[in-house]
């Protein structure tokens, strides 16, 4: 066993230990009704699942039968973990602990926000073992997530998925058609921004019918007018009381409920409105890499006399 692949093993047991730990922990007093804590608690099982099975199909060697690139997907899931625990030790802590007051739940959820802040470092760590293996084989699939291109369409899917977090309280948006529109833009670029992804590591670039930075621009355009809407009506629906909403936070009951809704129904939607401004404005950014890729590709190509 070389150095690379036993760094990789204990990575992968100390991160097993550093996500059971948390979604132990938590599972055991409980998240209530809360929606941060339900998805630090979706996060740090994901995580150790699918950690597990990783472990597993090393271990039985199994990965040389897959239909698809093991290392790409050890790179992809990697890159997702390490974020997804990034915004778990930050979203966490700040919207969940401190309204704990002293005591065996408090301790509980200080403890599951350390263990989870070490298997960020440690999937940080795996990240850049991953890197410096696979940087010299030349592989595309491998080095994907590394790009700009990557990294943004893993910030945009990363974003949706906390996004996602929030609106699983349907009485966000249920009771307004408009902000149902909302929720169903917010999967819609969830899975354009997947099929980008996809694309990329499929090597699709002869299946399709334009070239496929074309083609990604084309679904950044989209992602870029559909998260648009969102942004004029979500905040309209949700905060103008003429559309229904509520301006003040005061006037949210929920809100004064702090030991039922830490995170009350407005403080959600206000959420909802600043992520879907983060995340448009990395669809823009995202924009203008693909736009620079195709017209300067496009530019520099030689004319046929």
């Amino acid at each position: 066993m070389d150095v690379e692949t036993f760094c990789l093993c204990f990575f992968r047991l100390m991160q097993l230990l550093s996500t059971c730990v948390p979604f132990s922990l938590m599972a055991s007093v409980g998240t209530g009704s809360v929606v941060v804590g339900n998805w630090s608690m979706f996060i740090w099982g994901f995580c150790f699942t699918v950690t597990l099975v990783i472990l597993i199909v090393e271990f039985c060697h199994i990965r040389d039968h897959l239909p698809f690139s093991w290392y790409g997907f050890l790179t992809i899931y990697t890159c997702y973990a390490t974020l997804f625990c990034l915004l778990t030790s930050i979203l966490y802590p700040t919207t969940y602990i401190q309204f704990f007051p002293s005591g065996p739940h408090r301790d509980y959820a200080m403890i599951s926000t350390t263990f989870s802040c070490i298997a960020l470092v440690l999937y940080a760590l795996e990240l850049l073992v991953l890197w410096n293996w696979y940087q010299g084989k030349g592989g595309r699939i491998a080095r994907y997530m590394y790009t700009t291109q990557g990294l943004l369409k893993l910030l945009e899917t990363s974003l949706a998925c906390v996004i996602f977090g929030f609106i699983s309280n349907t009485n966000l948006y249920l009771h307004q058609p408009a902000l149902v529109w909302c929720g169903a833009v917010y999967s819609i670029c969830f899975v354009l921004s997947s099929v980008a992804i996809l694309l990329n590591l499929g090597k699709c670039d002869n299946r399709l019918l334009l070239p496929l930075p074309t083609f990604l621009l084309g679904l950044t355009t989209l992602s870029i007018l559909l998260y648009t809407s969102a942004l004029v009506l979500w905040p309209l629906y949700q905060f103008v009381e003429k559309l229904g909403g509520q301006p003040q936070r005061s006037s949210d009951v929920s809100c004064g409920d702090r030991l039922t809704y830490l995170v009350c129904t407005w403080d959600q939607g206000l959420a909802v409105t600043i992520l879907t401004v983060i995340n448009l404005l990395i669809y823009m950014a995202d924009l203008v890499t693909l736009a620079h890729l195709v017209f300067v590709r496009t530019e520099n190509q030689p004319t046929v006399s």
